[in-house]
């Protein structure tokens, strides 16, 4: 192992956090605003409403995420109504064709999730809030929802970690995040053997940082849940 390499490659791909980040947490954040509603459709008895989600989710969910990748980037742009319309200044460019297949694919995920959360949440609770004259809406956002965020979190971290890797495939548009440093820096080394070591050590490190975030507010809402009884006086 080429150690020089190493170094440098410690120095160089490190550039490429703030690329990978910014895309990774931004289609997160989009995503989850565009699944909240999407959730409590997926998770209503009404066929009407829940067919149309389960058909979107099914087709981003079962497809690869670099198939969705290569037609955003390269087939919309090939629509004459894109090319004509407002969208083209946006569509043109590498990292919102990634932002949207990022997002697109991240909120078909979530959905799943969060209806997962939804569905396990204890009936009791939701009749407790309507015999208390709650109307549907405030019942999904003052009971339902906080409750759906507890249940869903475990899982939904495998979607951030999952978005993270993801994150990667942005490199085969030409965006210079931590992977497409690390092919460019290949490229001109010859040497991919230690850049992939170090550029896997990057994703490693901050998957366990995630990881432990999440962890941390587990343990958080757990203690927040079952406070400790109080101290006896002697």
């Amino acid at each position: 192992m080429n150690t020089a390499i190493a170094l440098e490659a410690l120095v160089t791909l490190p550039r490429g956090l703030v690329l990978t980040l910014a895309l990774t947490f931004a289609s997160l954040a989009a995503g989850f605003v565009i699944s909240i509603p999407l959730s409590f459709l997926r998770a209503s008895s009404n066929p009407w409403a829940s067919a149309p989600v389960l058909a979107y989710t099914y087709a981003f969910r079962g497809t690869p995420l670099l198939v969705q990748l290569f037609l955003i980037y390269y087939g919309i742009g090939q629509l004459p109504l894109v090319r004509q319309s407002f969208l083209w200044p946006v569509m043109r460019e590498p990292f919102w064709c990634a932002f949207v297949a990022f997002t697109l694919n991240s909120a078909a995920h979530t959905t799943e999730v969060l209806r997962g959360g939804i569905q396990a949440v204890p009936r009791g609770q939701v009749e407790a809030a309507k015999a208390l004259g709650l109307s549907g809406f405030h019942t999904a956002r003052l009971i339902v929802f906080p409750l759906t965020i507890r249940i869903a979190l475990p899982a939904y971290v495998n979607e951030v970690v999952g978005m993270l890797k993801a994150s990667s495939l942005a490199s085969t548009i030409t965006l210079l995040e931590i992977t497409g440093l690390a092919r460019q820096l290949v490229s001109e080394t010859f040497a991919p053997y230690e850049v992939f070591i170090v550029a896997g050590g990057l994703y490693l490190l901050f998957t366990l940082l995630i990881t432990q975030l999440f962890q941390v507010l587990e343990l958080h809402w757990a203690r927040a849940r079952n406070p400790p009884p109080p101290a006896r006086s002697l």
